[in-house]
C-alpha cells in the first residue's frame, strides 16, 4: 500500500487491518486480515475475521497491510529528565543522577513542563505509548502543568511529584519542614487529579527511592496513596552501590525490599522500578505481596547497573512490565527496552539457562497487558478484545523489512522485526478511548 489512508480521529469508527494481540487467557490473536470496531463512547465492540463479518455499523477504512497493537504501557519514566536522554553513558547511578539529573529537576518549574511536557506526550504517542507512569520533579505547579498537559492531549497518565526528604535539591526549604511540606503537596496533587477524566488521569505517590527518603516520609506516603486508593511508586535494587547505601541507612531492615515492606509500600498499587539484584527472599515477597517490577532494561545497560534475570522473576510469579526509563533509558520507545531486554535475557540464558528466554510476543505481552496488570486495569486495557477501551496503534511493518517486498507472515517474525528492526516512522497512528493521540515524529 503506497497511499496512506486517512485516520480516525475519534469514535465510533471500524478498522480493517491485521491484527496481533495477547489475550487474557493468557495466549496470543493474530489475524492476517481483520475487523474491529469501537463504538461512540470509545470501547471495543466488535474483533473478528473479516470473513466472518457482520454488516459494519459505518464505513470502514482499510489499513492494510498495517497491523493493529494493543496501546504501550511504560511503567516507568521521568519527564523532567527527557533532554539529557543519551547523556552520561558509563556512570554510575548516583554520580549520574547528581551529575546530570538533579539540576535538571531542580530547573523543572511550571514554566519549564509548560514547555516540555505537550512535547513529551506527542512524542510518547508517537513511539506507540498510549499508557506512560512518570515521575515528575519536586515542585508541585510543575505536576499540575503536567497533567494539564496529559488532559489536553488525551494520553493515559499516572504521574507523581517526586518526594526526597533526606537528599533534596530544595534549597529553600528548612530540613524540619520538608517532611509536612513534601506530603501535603502530594496529597494536595493527588486529590485534584487521581481519578480525573473518568480515570484517564491518575496520582501516584513517589518517594524517589529509599537513600532520599527518611523510613517516615516512606510509611507517610504509603497510607496516603493507601487512603487515596492512589498508586505508590519508587525505585528498587538498581545499583550496588545504591544498595550499600541502603543498608547503611536502615540497618535494622532484612534488605532493600524490606524497607518498602516495613514502610507498609508494598501491595497490588505499588510499582517498583529496576529491582535487579534481588535475593530469593525478596523474590519470594514481592511475588506473595502482588506488587508489581517495572524492568527498564535499556536504561539498566546504559548506566552499566546490572542485568535483571526476568525469566527467573517470572518463573517465580513476579508481575514484571516494562519501562523506558528516559532518561537512563536513552529513548522513550517501548521497542527499544524490548529490544534491549531481548538481548539481556539471550545473553543470560546462554550463561545460565533456566527456561526458554522471552519471545517476542512475550515481549509484547510484557510492554502491553503485563503492564495493564501492574496498574488494575488489565478488563480496561492492554489488549484487543471486545468491551475493552480502544487504546490502540496502527504499526506499518512494511518499514522494518531488511529490503523492499520481503515480508513476514507468522506473528512471533512479525513482532520480532518490530523488536529488533524498529523504524522511527513506523507508528502510524496512537488511539486512547478512540481518539487519536497528537503525535509528532518519534526518534527511536
Amino acid at each position: 500500500m503506497t497511499d496512506r489512508p486517512e485516520l480516525p480521529n475519534k469514535p465510533p469508527f471500524a478498522l480493517r487491518a491485521r491484527l496481533l494481540t495477547p489475550q487474557a487467557g493468557g495466549d496470543s490473536r493474530f489475524e492476517a486480515d481483520a475487523l474491529v470496531e469501537v463504538d461512540a463512547a470509545g470501547q471495543i465492540t466488535t474483533v473478528r475475521p473479516w470473513a466472518e463479518r457482520d454488516a459494519p455499523s459505518g464505513s470502514v477504512v482499510d489499513v492494510r497491510p498495517w497491523l493493529l497493537l494493543p496501546g504501550l504501557i511504560d511503567l516507568h519514566a521521568h519527564l523532567p529528565q527527557i533532554p539529557n536522554a543519551g547523556l552520561g553513558a558509563g556512570l554510575d547511578l548516583l554520580t549520574w543522577l547528581n551529575r546530570y539529573i538533579f539540576p535538571l529537576e531542580r530547573a523543572f518549574d511550571r514554566a519549564a513542563a509548560e514547555r516540555l511536557a505537550p512535547a513529551a506526550f506527542r512524542a510518547f504517542a508517537a513511539a506507540g505509548t498510549t499508557t506512560v507512569v512518570a515521575y515528575g520533579a519536586l515542585w508541585p505547579d510543575s505536576l499540575d502543568a503536567c497533567f494539564e498537559a496529559a488532559e489536553r492531549h488525551g494520553i493515559r497518565a499516572v504521574i507523581g511529584k517526586v518526594m526526597m526528604d533526606r537528599i533534596t535539591y530544595d534549597e529553600a526549604v528548612a530540613p524540619g519542614e520538608i517532611l509536612e511540606l513534601s506530603l501535603r503537596q502530594s496529597a494536595e496533587l493527588c486529590a485534584r487529579w487521581h481519578g480525573r477524566d473518568a480515570g484517564r488521569l491518575r496520582y501516584a505517590f513517589t518517594p524517589r527511592f529509599a537513600v532520599s527518603c527518611t523510613a517516615e516520609l516512606l510509611s507517610e506516603s504509603a497510607r496516603l496513596a493507601a487512603e487515596a486508593g492512589a498508586y505508590w511508586q519508587t525505585h528498587l535494587s538498581e545499583d550496588l552501590g545504591e544498595m550499600g547505601e541502603v543498608q547503611r541507612l536502615f540497618p535494622t531492615a532484612r534488605d532493600y525490599l524490606d524497607v518498602y515492606d516495613l514502610a507498609g509500600g508494598l501491595g497490588a498499587r505499588t510499582i517498583l522500578a529496576h529491582a535487579i539484584h534481588l535475593s530469593p527472599r525478596e523474590i519470594s515477597r514481592l511475588a506473595e505481596s502482588g506488587s508489581h517490577v517495572a524492568h527498564c532494561p535499556a536504561s539498566n545497560l546504559f548506566l552499566g547497573s546490572g542485568n535483571m534475570p526476568l525469566a527467573h522473576y517470572l518463573d517465580e510469579g513476579v508481575s514484571v512490565g516494562l519501562g523506558s526509563d528516559v532518561a537512563a533509558g536513552p529513548e522513550l520507545s517501548l521497542f527499544g527496552a524490548m529490544r534491549a531486554g531481548a538481548y539481556t535475557q539471550n545473553a543470560l540464558g546462554a550463561v545460565a539457562p533456566r527456561r526458554p528466554a522471552v519471545d517476542p510476543l512475550g515481549w509484547l505481552r510484557l510492554a502491553t497487558l503485563a503492564g495493564a496488570t501492574a496498574l488494575g486495569l488489565q478488563d480496561e486495557i492492554g489488549s484487543i478484545e471486545t468491551g475493552k477501551d480502544a487504546d490502540l496503534i496502527l504499526v506499518d511493518p512494511e518499514l522494518t523489512s531488511p529490503l523492499p517486498g520481503i515480508d513476514a507472515s507468522e506473528p512471533s517474525e512479525v513482532m520480532g522485526r518490530l523488536i529488533f528492526r524498529p523504524h522511527p516512522a513506523m507508528v502510524r497512528g496512537a488511539w486512547v478511548r478512540g481518539r487519536r493521540l497528537p503525535a509528532d515524529e518519534a526518534t527511536l
